[in-house]
């Protein structure tokens, strides 16, 4: 008897151990349908509801306006942890079978974890599972100092119906709110809006200083001068009068005015002078008693005739209706030379004055 029972007590024991460690591998796993504590849960969930159903009371709707206190607004930065209560223990983990779960972190174990994840950069790195930026996205740091974003851990977890670290694969970890994600994002807007607005300042200063100091390029430079003188041009044209009618008459007038000195001019010129006022010219001609050249000078007589070389044209001088005398060989080179000037109105060298000329031989 007494051997029956001892038996039967270990097949109890055994059972009782089974028991206890399907309902761990199931809270474990966090298949909460399959729980042996489901069935009592749910009996209190009923009474629960029962409860509530008796306690409520039906409210009338009087119309007037009732005061609200506003809910108080907490800090967006703040952390906090997500399960501050550790989970209550299993059948297997209060029957000594398996361990109890590691306590809750205090603040300055969360604090080295979280030194720990900022050497590793996890907040600088996209989230392991999404493979995209933290930005301002809710963060969440594991006590195994991995961070992921908050809706990618829970989908995880809901997708694999367990507890487990994506990268390390630790089981029961504890997680916290945290913000690193969200303060590097924004000290990155930050810096590209500075750089940004410093750009632009720049940009408008170059172009303020491209507009005054010209470049040392030569091409450039040459642009730079181009582009000012049609300003300058552009700002004295719009400073200036432009009538049409006024400019016309103006022209007009210069036209008028250029036509009569042309006109006194043939006059003064045109009309052939007589061999009594060619006499008057010459009388005037020898009162000044000139005996050189004034183009060459050499003398009107002998030397003008050596320099030019033998034959009739070397005798030849020029007697100009001013009463100038000159070599002809010399006249006619001078007349060759000014470009300008054409017959009838060529200017004598002396007095400048149109002239008609006559052929003295010696």
């Amino acid at each position: 008897m007494l051997k029956n029972k001892g038996h039967s007590s270990k097949k109890d024991n055994l059972a009782v151990n089974a028991v206890a460690l399907q309902d761990h591998i199931l809270h474990d796993l966090q298949l909460r349908n399959l729980l042996v504590a489901d069935h009592s849960k749910t009996q209190v969930q009923k009474k629960e509801n029962k409860s509530l159903k008796r306690d409520t009371k039906a409210i009338i709707d009087t119309g007037l306006k009732k005061t609200t206190q506003c809910p108080k607004l907490e800090d967006s930065e703040k952390e906090y942890v997500l399960d501050p209560k550790p989970p209550p223990l299993t059948l297997a983990q209060k029957l000594g079978l398996i361990g109890p779960p590691p306590p809750p972190l205090s603040s300055d174990e969360w604090e080295k974890v979280k030194q720990r994840s900022l050497l590793q950069g996890d907040s600088v790195q996209p989230c392991p599972i999404c493979k995209e930026e933290f930005e301002l996205r809710p963060q969440v740091l594991l006590s195994c100092s991995h961070v992921f974003h908050k809706a990618c851990l829970q989908a995880f977890e809901k997708f694999t119906n367990k507890k487990t670290c994506p990268l390390c694969r630790k089981n029961q970890y504890q997680t916290r709110v945290i913000h690193d994600g969200a303060r590097l994002f924004r000290i990155k807007c930050v810096t590209r809006i500075q750089a940004y607005w410093r750009g632009y300042v720049v940009r408008k200063w170059y172009r303020n200083l491209r507009k005054t100091v010209p470049p040392t390029d030569a091409k450039l430079r040459k642009k730079f001068f181009e582009k000012k003188f049609t300003e300058i041009s552009h700002r004295i044209l719009c400073s200036y009068n432009t009538n049409i009618e006024e400019l016309f008459a103006e022209i007009d007038q210069c036209l008028a005015i250029n036509r009569s000195v042309l006109q006194q001019l043939e006059e003064k010129c045109g009309h052939e002078i007589t061999e009594e006022e060619w006499e008057k010219i010459q009388v005037q001609a020898l009162r000044r008693e000139t005996h050189e050249c004034s183009i060459c000078l050499a003398p009107l007589s002998a030397a003008g005739g050596q320099r030019v070389g033998a034959g009739r044209r070397s005798r030849e001088m020029a007697l100009l209706s001013c009463s100038h005398v000159f070599h002809h060989a010399c006249l006619l080179a001078l007349e060759e030379f000014s470009v300008g000037d054409r017959p009838p109105f060529h200017a004598c060298p002396l007095c400048r004055s149109c002239y008609q000329k006559k052929i003295l031989e010696c």
